[in-house]
């Protein structure tokens, strides 16, 4: 009887000391892995407890309480594995709550903002004001060449924001800067065309008008002119129309 005891103790500490290398694996567990395996090592105590209450009736008192001492021991051992994964489980819970509370933040961010452009409330990106800004400083710093290649860029990468009657209006300026004046005429006839109630339409106007003196044809520049005035009566470009209209008196 003791020869059939000492077997099934040590077939109990085998499996036992089967689960020491879960301390070291504890942190790649995944939130069910770890779950699983704490109900795994709870139902193994539970069985060596039920097997050392089982076996008090068939051995010695003496033998008893030396393989009751090794198996409690065991034990305390596998209990300490259940508290270092029970924590490892919460401190995994508490990344993922952190790591999807920061993602949201992020992911908002990245959300299209209302902004208000020329009077007008509209959604924009976050990439679109940077995108904007960096064509209109290297037009500020005198290099049209990059800034007519971003504004061009930008009008084809956000065809409906709120910006794109500006760049296209600043995309006929880079030309006229370049004294590019048919493609500044071309690029300006764009922003009539699709945006006739932007702001930037009277302007766009005027820029065409230059280009014609530019050009040296007086009588297209003066109809522009006077278009402009006609369609733009209120704004300020409109003015600067009816000086130079007498100007070509």
């Amino acid at each position: 009887m003791n020869k059939t005891f000492k077997s099934s103790f040590a077939a109990a500490v085998l499996a036992a000391f089967s689960l020491a290398p879960l301390q070291s694996q504890a942190a790649l567990f995944e939130d069910e892995e770890a779950r699983r395996a704490i109900l795994d090592i709870r139902a193994r105590l539970t069985n060596m407890q039920n097997e050392i209450n089982a076996k008090a009736d068939k051995t010695n008192n003496l033998d008893l309480n030396n393989q009751n001492e090794q198996l409690r021991q065991e034990i305390a051992r596998l209990r300490g594995q259940v508290e270092l994964l029970t924590n490892e489980l919460a401190n995994l819970q508490k990344r993922q709550k952190d790591f999807y509370v920061d993602l949201d933040a992020r992911l908002s961010k990245l959300e299209p903002q209302k902004v208000t452009i020329d009077g007008k409330e509209v959604l924009m990106e976050q990439g679109e004001q940077r995108a904007y800004d960096a064509a209109l400083a290297y037009f500020k710093a005198g290099d049209y060449r990059n800034a007519g290649a971003s504004f061009y860029d930008f009008t084809r990468r956000y065809p409906q924001s709120g910006l794109t009657p500006s760049a296209q209006y600043w995309l006929g300026n880079t030309y006229y800067a370049q004294r590019d004046f048919k493609n500044a005429i071309t690029a300006q006839q764009v922003v009539l065309k699709n945006y006739p109630d932007s702001p930037k339409a009277p302007d766009a106007l005027l820029n065409i008008a230059s280009c014609y003196m530019e050009l040296k044809d007086r009588p297209a520049a003066r109809k522009t002119l006077e278009t402009l005035i006609a369609q733009y009566p209120e704004s300020p470009a409109a003015e600067t129309a009816k000086e130079r209209i007498a100007a070509l008196k």
